[in-house]
C-alpha cells in the first residue's frame, strides 16, 4: 500500500474511532443513569424525591440526545467536507490563483468554519428555547441570543485571525523554527486574554456591578485577605438575564484579578454557603493549580506543534488528500483535526488531574471555614438547581468531568473534610434569608 493511501487510513480510522466511541459514551452514561439514577442518594435524603429524580433524568436525556445529534452533524459535515474533495478545490485554487499565503490560509480555515457555525445554530437555538425553556431555566430572548451569537463569532474570529495569521507568518520566515515561534506567539496571545477577558471581553456579553451585599462583600474580603489575595474587584454579573444556572468564579491576572458572582447564586444561596464556594476557589490559589495546569497545557502545546512540525514535513500528507503542492494551510488543517481526535483520547490525563485539583480545593474550604458543612449544602443545593446527573457513568466522568461527580464529592467532603480537622463548628457567617 502506498503512502498516501496509509495516510488516508490512518486518517479515517482515528476520525470515525473518536466519533463513534464518543457517541458510544454518551449513550453508555445515559444507560447508566436511567440504570442507576432512581434511587436518592444517601446524601440527598430529605431534600430529593421521586419527581425531582425524574425531572434530573429527563432533562439529562433531552441535552445528552441534543448534543449527539448536533456532534453527529458537525462530524459528518466535516468528513463530508473532505472527502468529497471540496476543500482539496478550495486549497488548490486558492494555490493556482497564487492568493497571498496568509490571505489562503484565512479563507481555507474560514469557509468551513463558517458553515460548521451555521450548523450548530438550529441545536443551539433548540437547546435554549425549547430544552432549557422547558425545564425553568431560559430567560434570554430571541434579539440577546443573535447578539450573543454575533459578537462571540466576531470576537472568536478576531482572535483566530490573529493566531492563524502569526502562524502562517512565522512559517513563511522561519520553515525549521516555526514551531517553536507559534508555541511563544499562542501562548503569549493566552496571557493577553486572561489579562482582557474580565475588562473587555466578559463586559461586552454581561453587565457587573460591585457587589450589592455589603456585609456578604467585607466577609469576602476579609478571606481573601487572610489569604494575601489581593482582589481589586468583588462584582456581581446579571447572569440571570439569560438562565437560571447558577455559578462563581475568579478570573484575571494580577490588577485585573477579580471575583465574580452570578445573581442567581446570591438570590438562592446563603452567605455561609457562598463564602464557601469562594473559599474552595481560594484552595485553588493556595495550591497554586492554575500555574500547574498551565505549565501542563504549555507542555503539550509545546510537543504538539513540534509534532505538527515534523508530519508537515510529509509529502505523503498531502498527497493523500489530493493536494497539488504542500500547502501549508492545507497541512495545518489536516493536522489540527487528527491532533483534536488523537486529543480526545488523551482527555483523561487532563481531567483526572482537573479533578484532583478540585478535590484539594474542596478540602482547603473545608478546613478553612473548620467545617465543611457550608461547602456540602452549596454543592447540593447547586446540584438540585442546575438538575445535575447524580448517577454518571465511570467511564464518561474519566472523560468529561474536570469536577468529582457531585455525590463522590459530597461524600468525600463528608469523611475526608471531617478527618482532616474540619469538625461541625457550625455556621461562620448568619444566614442571608
Amino acid at each position: 500500500m502506498q503512502q498516501p493511501h496509509i495516510v488516508l487510513t490512518i486518517f479515517l480510522a482515528l476520525y470515525l474511532a473518536q466519533a463513534l466511541f464518543s457517541l458510544w459514551l454518551e449513550r453508555l452514561n445515559l444507560r447508566h443513569m436511567e440504570r442507576f439514577g432512581n434511587g436518592v442518594p444517601p446524601c440527598f435524603e430529605g431534600m430529593l424525591d421521586a419527581s425531582k429524580l425524574s425531572k434530573i433524568t429527563a432533562y439529562t436525556r433531552a441535552k445528552t440526545r441534543l448534543g449527539m445529534l448536533s456532534d453527529l452533524t458537525a462530524q459528518g459535515i466535516l468528513l463530508l467536507l473532505i472527502l468529497s474533495g471540496f476543500m482539496t478545490a478550495l486549497g488548490n485554487r486558492l494555490f493556482s490563483h497564487e492568493v497571498h499565503g496568509i490571505l489562503a490560509g484565512l479563507l481555507f480555515f474560514t469557509i468551513p468554519g463558517f458553515l460548521l457555525f451555521l450548523a450548530e445554530l438550529p441545536f443551539d437555538y433548540y437547546h435554549t428555547f425549547v430544552i432549557e425553556e422547558a425545564f425553568g431555566f431560559n430567560r434570554t430572548t430571541l434579539r440577546t441570543w443573535i447578539g450573543d451569537h454575533l459578537k462571540s463569532g466576531l470576537v472568536s474570529l478576531c482572535l483566530f485571525t490573529a493566531i492563524l495569521s502569526a502562524t502562517l507568518a512565522v512559517v513563511q520566515s522561519s520553515p525549521t523554527r516555526w514551531w517553536l515561534w507559534a508555541f511563544a506567539i499562542v501562548s503569549g496571545i493566552q496571557i493577553v486574554l486572561v489579562l482582557l477577558y474580565p475588562v473587555v471581553l466578559a463586559p461586552l456579553f454581561n453587565r457587573f456591578v460591585p457587589l450589592q451585599d455589603m456585609e456578604l462583600s467585607e466577609k469576602i474580603g476579609a478571606l481573601m485577605q487572610r489569604n494575601g489575595i489581593q482582589v481589586k474587584k468583588i462584582l456581581q454579573m446579571d447572569a440571570g438575564r439569560r438562565s437560571r444556572h447558577t455559578n462563581a468564579y475568579f478570573t484575571g491576572l494580577g490588577k485585573t484579578k477579580q471575583i465574580v458572582l452570578y445573581d442567581t447564586l446570591l438570590e438562592a444561596h446563603s452567605r455561609d454557603e457562598i463564602l464557601s464556594v469562594l473559599a474552595h476557589e481560594v484552595g485553588h490559589y493556595k495550591e497554586k493549580h492554575v500555574p500547574k495546569q498551565l505549565l501542563f497545557f504549555e507542555l503539550s502545546l509545546l510537543a504538539g506543534f513540534y509534532l505538527t512540525y515534523r508530519i508537515m514535513e510529509w509529502p505523503a500528507v498531502y498527497a493523500a488528500f489530493g493536494f497539488e503542492s504542500s500547502q501549508t494551510y492545507a497541512g495545518l488543517f489536516l493536522v489540527g483535526i487528527a491532533w483534536q481526535k488523537a486529543g480526545f483520547f488523551l482527555q483523561p490525563f487532563y481531567t483526572g488531574l482537573s479533578r484532583h485539583f478540585e478535590r484539594q480545593a474542596d478540602l482547603f474550604a473545608a478546613r478553612f471555614l473548620r467545617t465543611p458543612d457550608p461547602l456540602m449544602a452549596a454543592l447540593k443545593r447547586m446540584g438540585l438547581e442546575n438538575l445535575s446527573n447524580l448517577a454518571p457513568h465511570p467511564l464518561y466522568v474519566r472523560f468529561h468531568y474536570s469536577h468529582p461527580p457531585l455525590v463522590e464529592r459530597i461524600t468525600f467532603l463528608d469523611t475526608a473534610g471531617r478527618s482532616s480537622g474540619a469538625g461541625k463548628t457550625g455556621s461562620t457567617v448568619e444566614r442571608k434569608h
